[in-house]
């Protein structure tokens, strides 16, 4: 299960990184707010935790774009502040849950668990011949390994867990690309295309004037 952890203190992502791991996580740690928000707009991840403290872009402003870019993605809040004001703001700017940095970390992988269960993350999606592995990050159609960006990827999941419904071109792009995404943008129907030449060129539809969806077998 892919986890992205938000920590600029060293010795507290490191440890946090390994202790994940050894709980069969696959967790990756990075530094930086902005380039956090950049991983959390094109890859797929379980659950995040996430720092207040930040350089540059802090931990309750990334939250709040996360979550205005139409993210669900379950965050717990990890820092040393601990009153109920700090609190009330996390879970005001979107935040699932809330722990101070001196929890124990058997406490913090079992509320990771309970938020992952509580979003129904569904960590393999199949139609007709086409498999999607979230925890392996890998695709396969008629049982063959498929070679995919995490754009690409990405754009299938949301697809997939869809199929036979039509996605509106803005909501997609906005759940694939975040809110930094141009609606002038034909960046949507390169990676349409893209997708096609993969898993096959009518198993795309496009709805004029309204969206895509991935049609079922």
């Amino acid at each position: 299960m892919k986890i992205l952890i938000i920590e600029d203190d060293e010795l507290m992502g490191a440890g946090l990184q390994s202790a994940l791991n050894n709980a069969d996580f696959d967790a990756e740690w990075v530094t930086d707010g902005q380039v956090a928000l950049d991983l959390l707009s094109h890859a797929c991840y379980r659950a995040a935790v996430l720092d207040i403290t930040l350089p540059g872009l802090d931990g309750m402003a990334l939250l709040k774009q996360l979550r205005a870019s139409g993210s669900t993605l379950p965050v717990l809040m990890l820092t040393a502040r601990d009153t109920t004001r700090d609190k009330v703001q996390c879970f005001e700017a979107g935040a699932d849950d809330f722990l101070v940095k001196t929890t124990d970390i058997e406490e913090l992988i079992a509320r990771l668990h309970a938020l992952i269960r509580r979003a129904g993350f569904v960590g393999r999606l199949q139609v007709g011949p086409l498999m999607l592995d979230a925890d392996r990050h890998l695709v396969t159609l008629d049982d063959e390994a498929l070679s995919l960006s995490n754009r690409e990827f990405k754009l299938l999941r949301v697809l997939m867990e869809s199929a036979g419904q039509v996605i509106a071109r803005g909501k997609l792009a906005q759940l694939v690309f975040g809110s930094s995404h141009s609606n002038d943008s034909n960046v949507l129907e390169v990676h349409i295309h893209h997708l096609r030449q993969k898993i096959g060129e009518d198993s795309i539809k496009t709805v004029r004037g309204v969206g895509y969806i991935l049609t079922k077998p």
